[in-house]
């Protein structure tokens, strides 16, 4: 055991100066003394910090802010106006499956999702055709999350582009239109979409580069694409590409599967000219004005008449080639894509008050519309019914081309087979649901046109034993119908 330790006393006097003890306990103290005095300033400073941390930031707006940057203002000017489509297709993995055939497995239902782009309040919504090919029941969320349904108008397969008509009761916001005539490489750009499902997932990027060819297949190429580094996934098809502005400048269409910040869109005039076309087809479907006119991609570039044929309400209520629309009903009218949407809801007989500029005056005119030659024909969808008992729908030209790669077959198009009347010569012959209809009598059956034209031929009414061809299960099959004879003057 260590022994105690022994206090001697000592000789040596204190005097004046400290013990070493005493200095060195001085020192310590000293330490003690600046570090009990810097972490007390260090908790007075994080205590002065917090309780000024929400006086701060609740007494400063974001608007205030940089980090209100020209993106996300572009985004929220444009975000109102972007849609989500999503819906059910049902395929199959063998041929027989993309040709419709159900008997046998093998069905499944796959989940489409795309985006789409508001172009008029009354719910007139572009996006890709592929986004709503075969898609039976077209869903739509909204901005402000309401779910509802739309309606397919017009398509045009070979430019990748669609138009659905969406079921609101009020009105919708509408996305700002820019150009793509002034384009420049390098210039930021903005993606929105329902990438992945995850609705509108927005990325950011520049344009790498102007007027891409891209190919797809045989049949399906895209011409004139803008190529852009921003990340573009699954779901954004149909989406806008906007500009630093917050206008649409184009709509994403494709991105290169491999690769990174290598997608595509479709310039926007491009879209607008598409679409005006398609709009003009649907409604030369239903209604006659005896106008035509021209005009523009861009907003602004108006809209001019071109012809008034002569027999027209039109002509009669005074309109005149050169005179420049500038209204239609309560819708301004800038150029032929606003003509064209002014009427899709118009229906035959309608009157439609029109003001057009001519000689440096305005004329308010209304002019009455006729129902078109080709409303008035036969409905060839019933014929169908009535003659052979089916009903139909045209089979998708990229279900085709599938179809006749597994098949290795050449066949040009057929006809979906969705219903079949009990009794009818398709039932007595088997058709089935799903069957893809080829041909009849020799002709074949690529769209309900070909369809009509062959049944309305002199020989079909004479009630011949008419030969099919059908697709079932990777199989071309044949047989034979009986048709009924008909009366020339007989409308079905």
């Amino acid at each position: 055991m260590r022994p105690p330790i022994q206090l001697a006393p000592t000789n040596r006097r204190f005097g004046n100066a400290p013990p070493q003890w005493l200095r060195r306990i001085a020192k310590v103290g000293f330490a003690l003394s600046m570090m009990t005095a810097i972490d007390a300033s260090s908790v007075s400073a994080q205590v002065a910090s917090l309780a000024s941390f929400e006086p701060a930031t609740a007494s400063r707006r974001v608007t205030d802010s940089r980090r209100e940057t020209p993106t996300v203002l572009a985004v929220r000017r444009a975000s109102p106006s972007v849609v989500n489509l999503h819906g059910q297709k049902t395929i199959r993995s063998t041929a027989a499956g993309l040709a419709g055939a159900t008997d046998g497995g093998g069905f499944r239902q796959v989940n489409g999702m795309g985006t789409g782009v508001v172009i008029d309040p009354r719910g007139y919504v572009i996006t890709n055709y592929h986004v709503v090919e075969d898609v039976d029941n077209i869903r739509v969320t909204l901005h402000d999350g309401t779910v509802t349904s739309a309606e397919l108008i017009a398509a045009r397969p070979r430019n990748d582009l669609a138009l659905v008509k969406v079921d609101v009761e009020s009105d919708l916001p509408t996305v700002p239109r820019g150009t793509s005539s002034d384009l420049m490489v390098g210039e930021s750009v903005i993606a929105i979409g329902n990438a992945y499902g995850y609705v509108h997932t927005c990325t950011q990027g520049i344009i790498s580069a102007l007027h891409r060819d891209v190919p797809v297949n045989d049949t399906q190429d895209y011409e004139d694409l803008i190529q852009i580094s921003a990340g573009i996934n699954p779901g954004n098809s149909g989406g806008p590409l906007l500009n630093i502005d917050g206008e649409i400048i184009g709509v994403n269409v494709a991105v290169r599967v491999g690769a990174q910040q290598i997608a595509f869109a479709i310039p926007i005039d491009q879209v607008v000219e598409i679409v005006t076309s398609m709009i003009d087809e649907h409604n030369a479907e239903r209604l006659d004005t005896g106008l035509r006119t021209n005009g523009g991609p861009r907003d602004g570039d108006g809209i001019t008449i071109a012809h008034v044929s002569a027999s027209s309400p039109a002509a009669r209520e005074g309109l005149k080639p050169g005179d420049r629309v500038v209204r239609v009903g309560s819708r301004p009218v800038d150029d032929r894509l606003d003509f064209s949407l002014a009427l899709l809801q118009m229906r035959p007989g309608q009157r439609i008050p029109i003001a057009v500029e001519r000689d440096g005056g305005t004329l308010e005119l209304a002019v009455a519309t006729t129902p078109s030659k080709a409303s008035d024909a036969n409905n060839p969808s019933d014929t169908a019914w009535a003659v052979i008992g089916i009903r139909a729908k045209p089979v998708s030209q990229s279900t085709m081309n599938r179809l006749n790669s597994r098949m290795r077959t050449p066949y040009r198009g057929g006809l979906y087979i969705n219903a079949v009347r009990p009794g009818s010569a398709a039932a007595e012959q088997g058709i089935q649901v799903g069957d893809v209809l080829l041909g009849i009598h020799g002709w074949q059956t690529a769209s309900i046109g070909d369809l009509a034209g062959i049944l309305d031929h002199p020989d079909m009414k004479k009630g011949p034993r008419a030969k099919f061809y059908i697709v079932r299960r990777e199989q071309t099959l044949y047989g034979h119908f009986q048709l009924a004879s008909r009366d020339e003057n007989v409308r079905h």
